[in-house]
């Protein structure tokens, strides 16, 4: 029962973010722009587990996971201006992101930050 009362939360916000953008984008962008997935998983988290500690040692490594986080957007608004079908625009931002990632990471653990 918890999982479902997990999901279906966790549901209603994605949910409301995309109805909301549909009167305002300004608003939803808000929204969204919130680390919700953080902010649900950390929640989450605590509730199952109390360790302050690896909550700790998450938030740390979502913040450093921000920086290649932002290749999505950079490369969908690229794509999207220059008349990208949007499937395309989208595969294209989800496969540059990763590869940024993995870049990011192998630059991570060689200048010494383990994760």
């Amino acid at each position: 029962m918890y999982l479902v009362t997990k999901i279906l939360i966790t549901a209603i916000i994605v949910v409301a973010v995309s109805e909301i953008a549909k009167r305002s984008t300004l608003f939803a962008g808000v929204l969204a722009s919130i680390p919700l997935t953080s902010v649900l998983a950390i929640t989450w988290f605590y509730y199952e587990t109390k360790d302050l500690k690896s909550i700790l040692d998450l938030s740390n490594s979502i913040l450093l996971m921000i920086p290649p986080s932002l290749t999505f957007f950079i490369v969908l608004a690229f794509c999207l201006r220059y008349k990208l079908d949007f499937i395309y625009s989208l595969l294209i931002s989800i496969l540059s992101t990763g590869g940024v990632y993995w870049v990011y990471i192998l630059i991570l653990y060689r200048i010494g930050i383990r994760l």
